[in-house]
């Protein structure tokens, strides 16, 4: 198995992780009045965010706002969907972030953003200052984008796209289909959260079905003519699970229009399912507080300037993460914590009066297709007339030749990045 890719995105990696600590020789001056940066949303974006401007200036006060006390990763959420772990593995409490970094965590929900005025408001009614706003908040659901497919509708079919009570409710569901039952998965058209995601979940959920009832069959329905790491999956499906999981493609009418729930049914341009269980995934937003605040443009996402991230609606505000239109990168959670050490830099600098760096960016995805094989692809990314572009030659994927131990020591890397890149979040 080639090294090359993985050794140089390595290297890189290194790089990008402590750009916001060895690049700023000026940032660390005290400033005459004490500023304040606020950071709303927890996940791998807005936490490092918060982490990293502690680190860069300690004379700036972070307050990281977020309504839940612990966040719950939508990575590795699939191994919980399969029963290869559970929900406690992929939750992680936030007071670290206060103990080890100095950063006052507040649990609310911020309801608005004042951009005059500089505040935020929550729920409770109180408003908050700020001097430099960062917000992080995940995705949102485009509900009835599909025909039929609301809230309600999301309890009887889940998407199980936000990390949590959806993971555990398909999960139960799985566990009551009778054996040789029939699961559709759709996939939404680009962009969305995790690309490779739905293929991953497929995946892990034959590899419970193949144990458990193994006359069961798995359908993707697909908005899509193509799909991340495509050959690597569909070789691991030949390996690993053959028979069991058919892909149908856009072209040959795989695109989910409607929904009855109630009645369990599923519609494509062209055809009608009735599955056992459906997990459906529509298309995606940025996350509400953007929306209110009125970050995002006719796509529904956040533009940004790429080398900052502060906001082209409002400026003295940064977007990070999934809502972010960030190039060419993907909407994941390895992209977010980059971003977020990108923007940590960016905002400090802007802060005591220092230009920004000119960043470097890397992505790494793994998805596991059994808990001992997993396909993994990196890139590496930098600014091109504004906008983030992939590095031609840089990164690479596994081999489609890869052995079975290879892909073995593949799925031990997966744990292993995502054990480093929580602690690199949460710690």
């Amino acid at each position: 198995m080639k090294e090359w890719p993985r050794r140089d995105a390595l290297k890189l990696l290194l790089a990008s992780s402590g750009l916001a600590l060895t690049a700023c020789s000026g940032l660390s001056r005290v400033t005459k009045q004490r500023l304040r940066v606020v950071v709303i949303g927890a996940g791998f974006g807005g936490a490092t965010a918060a982490k990293y401007i502690a680190l860069n200036n300690p004379q700036i006060e972070v307050l990281l706002i977020e309504r839940k006390k612990a966040f719950i990763s939508g990575v590795f959420s699939n191994t919980v969907i399969a029963g290869i772990n559970d929900i406690d593995g992929i939750t992680h409490p936030l007071q670290r972030l206060q103990a080890n970094h100095r950063i006052n965590l507040i649990c609310a929900t911020v309801t608005a953003v004042d951009p005059e005025q500089r505040k935020v408001w929550l729920e409770s009614g109180e408003r908050i200052s700020y001097d430099r706003l960062v917000v992080s908040p995940g995705i949102d659901i485009r509900w009835n984008a599909l025909e039929g497919y609301d809230q309600a509708a999301s309890i009887l079919m889940p998407h199980a796209w936000q990390a949590g009570q959806q993971t555990l409710l398909l999960k139960q569901q799985l566990r009551a289909m009778p054996d040789g039952g029939v699961v559709v998965i759709s996939s939404p058209a680009d962009p969305f959260r995790c690309p490779p995601g739905p293929y991953e979940r497929a995946s892990l959920i034959a590899y419970y079905l193949k144990r458990h009832k193994p006359r069961s069959k798995i359908l993707i329905l697909d908005s899509k003519n193509s799909f991340a790491k495509q050959p690597l999956f569909e070789q691991g499906w030949q390996r690993l699970y053959p028979g069991m999981i058919e892909w149908i493609s856009l072209s040959n009418g795989g695109r989910v229009v409607a929904v009855e729930a109630a009645q369990g049914r599923v519609h494509t341009e062209i055809d009608e399912f009735k599955p056992d269980v459906a997990n459906i995934i529509p298309p995606q937003q940025a996350g509400q507080i953007a929306q209110q605040a009125g970050l995002v443009d006719s796509t529904g996402w956040c533009p940004v300037n790429q080398q900052t991230f502060e906001s082209h609606q409002i400026p003295g505000i940064y977007v990070i993460g999934d809502s972010s239109l960030a190039g060419y990168m993907p909407k994941s959670a390895y992209a977010a914590n980059c971003q977020a050490k990108v923007c940590a830099q960016a905002v400090v600098a802007d802060l005591v009066g220092e230009a920004p760096l000119e960043p470097t960016f890397i992505n790494t995805c793994y998805s596991l297709l059994a808990p001992d094989y997993a396909i993994s692809i990196a890139a590496v990314y930098r600014l091109r007339s504004g906008e983030i572009m992939p590095v031609n030659g840089a990164g690479g994927s596994t081999p489609i030749q890869a052995t079975l131990e290879d892909l073995a020591s593949e799925a031990g890397y997966a744990r292993g990045w995502y054990r480093n890149i929580v602690a690199d979040s949460f710690g």
